[in-house]
């Protein structure tokens, strides 16, 4: 559909601009159109992970794993959080930082299980949302660098 779409475009171009500028535009809209629905992103395709580490090294250190083996395309990591939690009947205060991990959606069960393996914590936190939508060039590029499981 896209290809017939094309050869119009260049069937206009080559016929010359006496009457065709509008019909040159309208094509033009038509074959823009179609080819963003072509590539329009599936809602739910990618996730955010969220991790907190005691400190930046470890996070360093979680985070370099995952892009190195492919389960994160990027992980941003925010430092200067505090986190207020409940342990062992103790209510704890400590400073930590946040990895904010992106990735396949299908991939969050390895991505848990790297981030276990590799995390000082008993009980480690890493939480996902969906991502609905985004810039698409930045969706298509965290699709290249993470494939699909």
């Amino acid at each position: 559909m896209i290809t017939r779409k094309v050869t119009l475009v260049f069937m206009v171009v080559g016929v010359g601009a006496v009457l065709m500028p509008s019909l040159l535009s309208a094509s033009r809209r038509l074959l823009s159109t179609t080819m963003a629905a072509s590539s329009a992103y599936v809602p739910g395709t990618h996730s955010m992970a969220f991790v907190t580490a005691p400190s930046q090294e470890v996070a360093k250190k979680i985070a370099g794993g995952l892009v190195k083996n492919k389960l994160a395309a990027c992980v941003n990591i925010i430092p200067g959080i505090t986190s207020v939690y409940e342990w062992e009947e103790k209510i704890n205060e400590d400073p930590e930082v946040l990895m904010m991990i992106k990735t396949r959606t299908s991939r969050l069960e390895e991505l848990t299980k790297f981030v276990r393996e590799n995390h000082p914590y008993d009980v480690c936190e890493v939480i996902s949302s969906k991502i609905d939508q985004g810039n698409q060039p930045y969706l298509d590029w965290l699709g290249q660098i993470v494939p699909e499981k």
